[in-house]
C-alpha cells in the first residue's frame, strides 16, 4: 500500500515542480516581452511557489514518516531535494542579476 501511494505522489509532485517552472515561470517571462519589472515579479513568485512546494513536500514527509511509509518518505524526500535545488538556483540568479557589477562603488556615477 506504501508503494501505490508513494509512487503517484511523487509523479504529481515532481510533474507539478516540472509544469510550473514551464508555464508559470517561463511563459510568464515569455509574457512580460522584455520589461524587468514584471520579469523580476514572475521571478518573486515563482520563488514563492518553490517555497510553498518546499515546507509541504516536507510536512507530508513528516506526516508519512509518523505512519511509517517508509517508501512515501523517501519519494518525498526526493522532490524536496528537487525543490530545495530549484529554489536555491532561482535565489542564486536572482542575486546574480540584482547584485552591482565587480569592483562598483555604490552610489558612484558609473554603477
Amino acid at each position: 500500500m506504501d508503494l501505490a501511494l508513494a509512487i503517484p505522489l511523487f509523479l504529481l509532485e515532481a510533474g507539478w515542480l516540472v509544469l510550473d517552472s514551464i508555464y508559470g515561470y517561463g511563459l510568464a517571462v515569455w509574457a512580460a516581452q522584455g520589461d524587468r519589472a514584471q520579469i523580476d515579479a514572475a521571478a518573486l513568485a515563482h520563488m514563492d511557489r518553490l517555497r510553498e512546494l518546499l515546507i509541504a513536500v516536507l510536512v507530508l514527509a513528516v506526516v508519512a514518516a509518523v505512519f511509517r511509509a517508509r517508501w512515501t518518505v523517501v519519494a518525498h524526500l526526493l522532490v524536496a531535494l528537487l525543490a530545495g535545488g530549484a529554489l536555491t538556483a532561482a535565489q542564486r540568479e536572482w542575486n546574480h542579476d540584482h547584485s552591482p557589477p565587480p569592483g562598483c562603488v555604490r552610489y558612484s556615477a558609473n554603477c
